[in-house]
């Protein structure tokens, strides 16, 4: 597969020891709301808390559609123990010209704090390496979410600084980090187990 492939033309799936990570549906959505209504949650996110479930599932019905269009990449986190969507996690852009990508997650905090989120993106970087031929990966946070920047760094990611009050939501200006990792330092996790259809 290279950068150009349609990622999410065939159903992909990605499986590590915990995880396996597969497109959204709509039958997912009690699932998320469960997480996505919480203003915990969205604090360092660009997106408001979910108003309710019905909110929840006109998403995920937008989401279906932007993956036949080729526009959306992100995966669901679904937890093998017990076959529950606790996130999701992806790239939140893909710059094809430059072979770069930037790679975005989230996680229900039930289950924060046991290495499910590095997990998750440890599993989108060798994708977005082995398999879409990517030259870089970045990721981004919020600054005071260094929970975040744990998980990058974690992954093997190095901090290169701040973009001072480079967006505006929620009704101010933030100060974002920016984390990266190139594909020749990148090292795959041992809990990597295998990719379908991609």
């Amino acid at each position: 597969m290279n950068i150009l492939t349609r990622l999410f033309d065939r159903s992909p799936r990605i499986e590590t020891e915990r995880l396996i990570l597969r497109r959204m549906k709509v039958s997912d959505a009690g699932d998320m709301y469960e997480y996505a209504c919480l203003p915990e949650v969205t604090k360092y996110l660009l997106w408001a808390p979910h108003e309710d479930l019905q909110y929840t599932k006109e998403y995920l019905k937008q989401v279906e559609a932007a993956y036949k269009r080729d526009e959306f990449h992100d995966f669901g986190i679904i937890l093998k123990s017990n076959n529950k969507f606790i996130g999701t996690c992806g790239f939140a852009d893909i710059d094809k010209a430059n072979f770069k990508g930037e790679v975005g997650y989230v996680l229900n905090p039930e289950y924060w704090g046991m290495g499910i989120a590095a997990e998750a993106v440890n599993a989108v970087l060798a994708l977005g390496f082995d398999r879409m031929g990517l030259n870089r990966i970045e990721a981004r946070y919020m600054l005071g979410n260094e929970r975040s920047r744990r998980v990058m760094e974690k992954c093997g990611m190095s901090f290169e600084g701040v973009l001072r009050q480079s967006i505006f939501v929620k009704e101010r200006f933030c100060d974002i980090g920016l984390c990266s990792i190139l594909a020749r330092d990148f090292v795959p996790s041992q809990s990597m187990q295998k990719f379908t259809n991609i």
